[in-house]
């Protein structure tokens, strides 16, 4: 990657990778690009245009403005929002895709774009998913991010474009808000836990879900991309984790430096049901073989790391 133009970087992904790819590959060198422009730094630090996804010439137009050689699309409604807008999530995560993928192709350019654990549904083995395995998910998110996978593979193997993509679970992070995930409760729980000593989970009690911290999640990307072509043999969907909780083990984590932390439920019968098609492991073997995943952060690390993070922050605020 000499010069990457990234879609969605105003997002909960793309506003911590934009910044860190500019640190390792020049701030002059990531073109963000979002719906929207802000005040952000990702928007004052380097190059930014306001992009919506679904402009195919508008997409195509600034890439090659900036003479990028590498795509890293972003841009999508997440689980949660995609249920209740189905037709949009529709048009915006699959119409952005395509745009992406034309845009790469005709520019020959490295393409990365996130799937999700959202592929899977619930006729999958939930413990230890493999990385092959049935995938009929039942929802429009799902339907998305497997559509998704499958078409970086044809253009893969029909184009000859390098495609590229991780099969996220659940990410946290202290950087931005929640974006409309299934798994949001474990970033909200923090910010909670810090402010008011108390949070109401909308996920049930004895909910395993795959998660990771932001920073593996960034550096499983960056790794990816600068993999050698030739010994990846999954390309658009690895399986990548780094640990599988229920809501009261990231309680009880929490009360460990907060004591006084209380913690209910209110279940939210639409994300629990998104909850409940999902894994409740997946394995990342596949990735860890065929370019050397790994992971630095399990709860107990991220917990600490994420609380100290969100105080600095609220204290900055204040």
């Amino acid at each position: 990657m000499k010069k990457v133009l990234v879609t969605g970087a105003l997002g909960q992904i793309g506003s911590e990778l934009t910044m860190k790819m500019r640190e390792i590959y020049g701030f002059d060198n990531i073109i963000a690009t979002d719906i929207r422009k802000t005040e952000s730094d990702v928007a004052q630090s380097g190059p930014f245009e306001i992009l919506d996804v679904t402009d195919a010439n508008l997409m195509f137009d600034i890439a090659k403005k900036y003479e990028v050689d590498t795509v890293i699309h972003l841009a999508a409604l997440l689980s949660a929002t995609a249920e209740k807008n189905p037709l949009l999530a529709w048009n915006l995560n699959m119409g952005g895709l395509v745009n992406a993928l034309e845009t790469a192709r005709e520019l020959n350019c490295q393409f990365f774009t996130p799937s999700s654990i959202g592929v899977f549904g619930p006729t999958t083995p939930k413990d230890s998913t493999p990385q092959d395995v049935i995938q009929r998910p039942t929802t429009m998110y799902g339907v998305n991010k497997v559509s998704g996978e499958l078409l970086c593979d044809y253009y893969y193997h029909k184009f000859g474009l390098d495609t590229r993509g991780l099969r996220f679970p659940g990410l946290i992070s202290y950087a931005t808000p929640p974006g409309g995930g299934t798994t949001d409760y474990a970033v909200e729980i923090y910010y909670e836990a810090v402010k008011n000593k108390r949070y109401t989970s909308y996920i049930a009690e004895g909910t395993y879900m795959d998660m990771m911290y932001m920073p593996d999640a960034l550096n499983a990307i960056i790794a990816l991309m600068e993999a050698d072509a030739s010994k990846l043999k999954h390309r658009n969907s690895f399986n990548v984790s780094a640990m599988s909780f229920e809501p009261e083990q990231i309680a009880a984590e929490i009360k460990k430096h907060i004591p006084e932390f209380v913690m209910d439920y209110a279940v939210d019968p639409v994300r629990q049901s998104i909850a409940d098609s999902w894994p409740n492991s997946i394995d990342s073997t596949c990735a860890k073989e065929e370019w050397g995943f790994k992971t630095e952060y399990d709860l107990e690390k991220m917990t600490k790391d994420m609380l100290v993070k969100i105080e600095a922050k609220s204290l900055i605020l204040v």
